[in-house]
C-alpha cells in the first residue's frame, strides 16, 4: 500500500469518526431510522441539533404530534450524560393523509425530526454517546408499529464545530417547513358552540394573496375530518373549523400551525405560521363578515347598481329548478282563471306578489336581528336546519299527492291547513307566495350572489330594499298576466287535459321532495334519517285515507272518523319523522383491522358493530340501545371507541371479519377489551341491560 493510499485511508477514518458515522440506521420493517448530527462536533456549554431521520418505503407514512383522525405520534426516549438536556420535536408541518376514510396528519419519503440538546459547560471527555428509543406507527394498507434502538457518537470540540456537509441540505429543508411566529399577521379565535372561526388579518404593508388555508390543530381540538371553510373577509380572511367532539372544555387556547401554499409573505416563502390564539367565546365581530361582492356600497350609482342586481337575480329565481315546481302551481291557478273576471285575475296576482313580499321581510328582518346578534349567516340559512328542512319535506309532499289525485280539498274543507293547502283563491295565491319565497332563497341564481354578498353589509334599510327588489323580481311574471289579462287569455282554456296536466305537475314537486331529502340526509345519521324516510308514509297514509274516506259521497260517520284516522296517522308520522336528534350521540368512526389493533396499542377498549342498512335487527338496536342515556353515559366513562363495519355493500374485509368469528350475517357486536386476551361477543338483538353489563366487564 503506497503513501497516498494511507494518506486517503487514514482521512477517511477520521472523517467518519468526527461525522459521527459510527451511528448506524436501524430498519423496522418499511421505516428506516437513524441519528444524526448538524454539525460534525459538538462543544461544551452550546446547543447543537440532533435529529431523528425516518426514510419511509413507498406508500408508507408516520403520524405527526397530533396525527388526525386515528394513529400514534412518533417518540423519543432519550439516554443522555449526566448534565445534557433535550429539548421538545420541532415538528415539520405535517400533510394531509386520507387514510381508511378519515384524514390523518404525518410523514411520507425521508423526514427529520429536530431536537435541540444543550451539552454541560464542564464536560470531559473527547466523544459523548447520544442514545433513544425511538416508537413510530408506519401504516400503508395495515398499520403496524415500529421501534428502534439508535446512537450517535459525537466527537467534542473545544472550538467552533462545523457543519457536517453531508446533511446540510436535510436540515436546511427541514427548518424551512418548520412553523413560524409571524407578527406581520393577527389571528384571533373565537369559539361558538361546535364551531371555532379563525380571523386571520395582515398589517397594513403586508402583501399577500392568499387561496387556500388549512388548520393544523396541535392538540386535537379541530375535527380532522370535517372540512375547513376560508372566507375573504373586509379585513382579511376567515376560516371556519369545526370542534371535535371530544375536545377539552376548559382549553384556553387553540394551538397549531396555519399552512398556506400561497405563503405568507410576499418576500418570503414561509407557508406555515405557528399560531396560539387565545378562544374568545361567541362569534366574531361584524366587521369580519365576508364580502363576496366587488362593488362598493358608497355612492348612490353603486347602490342603485346592487338593486338592480337583486331585481334581475329575483327574475331569474323563477327559472330554478327549486322554484319551477311552485311555479307550475300557480300556472295551473291562471288557467282556471282565465275566464273569470278581470278584477279577480287582477287580485290573484297583487295577493301572490304581497305573499312573496311579506315572507322577503320577515326573512329580512330575521336574517338582521341574528345578524346584529353576531350570527354569521348567508342568505338560505333556514335550510340549514334540520327541523325546517324536514317541515318543507312534508309541506311539498301533501303538494305533491294532492297534484297526483290522492285527495282534493274543496271549497268546504275546514281549518286552515285546508285552506292554505288549496290552489284556488286569495288564501292559496297568499301561501303561494310565501311557499315560493322559502324555496327560493336558498337558490343563487346569476346576478343575485353579488347582490347578496353587499346587502348583507349594508345597514338594515338598505338591505330591506335590497331584498324587496328580489322579491319584486320573483314575482313580477305572475304580477304581468295579473295587470294584462290579455297575457292570461292567452293560455289554453280549462278543460279535460288540466287533470294529467295537473298530475304532470306533481313530478317536480317529488323531486323536489327528493332533494330535500337528500339535504335533510346530510345533517342527521342515518337511523333518523330513515325515521324521516318512514313519517312521510304515514303521512302519505294519512292522505290517502282522507282522499278515500272524507269525499262527500260518504255518509257523515264514516267522513267523521276518516278525518279522526286522518289526524292519528298525520301526527304518527310527524313523531316518528321529525328529526329531534339531529345526530347519533355515540360518535362512531370507520371500522378496519388496523384501527382495532391501533386503538388497543393506545389503551382504548373497542367497541365494533357490525351493521348494514337493510337489516331490520341492525336498525332495532340503533332505536332501542344506542340512543339509551344510560349506554352513551357508561361508554363515555370508560373511554369507550366505537367503530362502525358497514356491511350496506360487499366488503371481503368485514366478510373475512365475520367469517373469522362463525359468522355469516349481521348484526354482530363485539366489543376488545386491551387488557384482555378474549373479546366480548354479543348476541344479535341487543338490550341496554346487555350492553351495559359488557361493558361493566372492561
Amino acid at each position: 500500500m503506497n503513501r497516498n493510499r494511507i494518506a486517503v485511508f487514514v482521512f477517511l477514518i477520521l472523517y467518519t469518526m468526527g461525522s459521527g458515522l459510527w451511528a448506524e440506521p436501524v430498519r423496522d420493517q418499511y421505516v428506516e431510522a437513524e441519528l444524526i448530527s448538524e454539525y460534525t462536533s459538538l462543544q461544551p456549554g452550546h446547543v447543537f441539533t440532533v435529529a431523528l431521520k425516518l426514510k419511509h418505503d413507498e406508500g408508507w407514512h408516520t403520524y405527526w404530534k397530533n396525527p388526525g383522525d386515528a394513529g400514534l405520534p412518533t417518540e423519543i426516549n432519550w439516554e443522555l450524560p449526566d448534565g445534557f438536556n433535550a429539548g421538545a420535536i420541532q415538528w415539520p408541518t405535517p400533510r394531509q393523509l386520507p387514510f381508511q376514510g378519515g384524514i390523518n396528519y404525518g410523514y411520507e419519503g425521508t423526514v427529520l425530526l429536530l431536537v435541540d440538546i444543550a451539552a454541560p459547560e464542564n464536560l470531559i471527555g473527547d466523544e459523548v454517546r447520544i442514545a433513544a428509543r425511538v416508537n413510530w406507527l408506519m401504516c400503508e394498507e395495515v398499520c403496524i408499529p415500529g421501534e428502534a434502538d439508535l446512537s450517535l457518537l459525537v466527537p467534542v470540540n473545544r472550538n467552533s464545530p462545523e457543519i457536517d456537509v453531508r446533511e446540510k441540505e436535510n436540515f436546511t429543508r427541514t427548518r424551512q417547513r418548520l412553523p413560524r411566529e409571524l407578527s406581520a399577521w393577527k389571528v384571533n379565535a373565537f369559539l361558538e358552540e361546535e364551531q371555532v372561526s379563525l380571523s386571520i388579518a395582515p398589517e397594513a404593508d403586508v402583501q399577500a394573496n392568499i387561496t387556500a388555508v388549512y388548520f393544523y390543530s396541535e392538540d386535537a381540538q379541530i375535527d380532522a375530518n370535517a372540512s375547513q371553510l376560508l372566507r375573504q373577509t373586509d379585513d382579511g380572511y376567515r376560516l371556519t373549523l369545526t370542534r371535535a367532539s371530544d375536545a377539552e372544555e376548559t382549553s384556553l387556547r387553540l394551538p397549531g400551525v396555519l399552512y398556506s401554499k400561497d405563503g405568507w409573505l410576499a418576500d418570503d416563502d414561509v407557508t406555515a405560521m405557528r399560531i396560539a390564539p387565545k378562544l374568545i367565546p361567541g362569534a366574531p365581530p361584524l366587521s369580519g363578515v365576508a364580502v363576496t361582492s366587488n362593488i362598493s356600497k358608497s355612492g348612490i350609482s353603486s347602490f342603485f347598481a346592487i338593486i338592480g342586481l337583486a331585481f334581475i337575480g329575483g327574475l331569474i329565481l323563477n327559472f330554478m329548478p327549486c322554484v319551477f315546481p311552485i311555479l307550475g302551481l300557480k300556472v295551473m291557478g291562471f288557467v282556471k282563471q282565465a275566464g273569470e273576471d278581470r278584477r279577480k285575475v287582477t287580485l290573484h296576482g297583487l295577493i301572490f306578489t304581497l305573499g312573496v313580499l311579506v315572507s322577503f321581510w320577515i326573512l329580512t328582518g330575521i336574517l338582521i336581528a341574528l345578524r346584529a346578534g353576531g350570527e354569521e349567516l348567508g342568505w338560505g340559512f333556514q335550510l340549514q336546519s334540520p327541523d325546517f328542512v324536514f317541515a318543507l319535506t312534508v309541506v311539498l309532499f301533501i303538494f305533491a299527492l294532492n297534484l297526483s289525485g290522492l285527495f282534493e280539498v274543496g271549497g268546504s274543507a275546514i281549518g286552515i291547513g285546508s285552506k292554505l293547502a288549496a290552489i284556488s283563491g286569495p288564501a292559496g295565491s297568499f301561501f303561494s307566495g310565501i311557499l315560493a319565497t322559502v324555496v327560493a332563497t336558498p337558490c343563487a341564481a346569476p346576478f343575485l350572489a353579488p347582490a347578496l354578498g353587499a346587502a348583507l353589509t349594508l345597514s338594515a334599510l338598505e338591505s330591506l330594499i335590497v331584498f324587496t327588489s328580489i322579491a319584486l323580481g320573483l314575482s313580477l311574471p305572475y304580477l304581468l298576466l295579473s295587470i294584462f289579462p290579455e297575457m292570461v287569455k292567452l293560455l289554453p282554456r280549462p278543460g279535460a287535459w288540466m287533470e294529467s296536466f295537473k298530475q304532470l305537475l306533481a313530478f317536480p314537486l317529488y323531486a323536489t321532495t327528493g332533494y330535500l331529502l337528500w339535504v335533510l340526509g346530510g345533517q342527521i345519521d342515518e337511523f333518523h334519517f330513515l325515521c324521516a324516510i318512514l313519517g312521510l308514509v304515514f303521512i302519505a297514509m294519512a292522505a290517502w285515507v282522507y282522499g278515500r274516506w272524507s269525499t262527500p259521497a260518504r255518509i257523515s260517520a264514516v267522513r267523521r272518523w276518516s278525518r279522526v284516522g286522518t289526524i292519528a296517522l298525520f301526527t304518527l308520522g310527524l313523531y316518528i319523522g321529525y328529526p329531534l336528534e339531529k345526530t347519533s350521540r355515540i360518535k362512531w368512526e370507520p371500522w378496519s383491522p388496523e384501527k382495532v389493533i391501533a386503538l388497543q396499542v393506545e389503551g382504548h377498549p373497542v367497541f365494533v358493530d357490525f351493521t348494514a342498512r337493510w337489516c331490520a335487527t341492525c336498525q332495532t338496536n340503533k332505536a332501542t340501545v344506542f340512543s339509551s342515556d344510560a349506554v352513551v353515559n357508561r361508554m363515555r366513562e370508560k373511554d369507550v371507541v366505537a367503530l362502525k363495519a358497514d356491511w350496506t355493500l360487499f366488503d371481503p374485509l368485514i366478510t373475512n371479519a365475520l367469517a373469522s368469528y362463525g359468522r355469516s350475517a349481521v348484526p354482530f357486536n363485539i366489543i376488545y377489551n386491551p387488557k384482555q386476551s378474549e373479546p366480548i361477543i354479543l348476541p344479535e338483538l341487543l338490550t341496554p341491560g346487555i350492553v351495559l353489563d359488557a361493558l361493566d366487564k372492561l
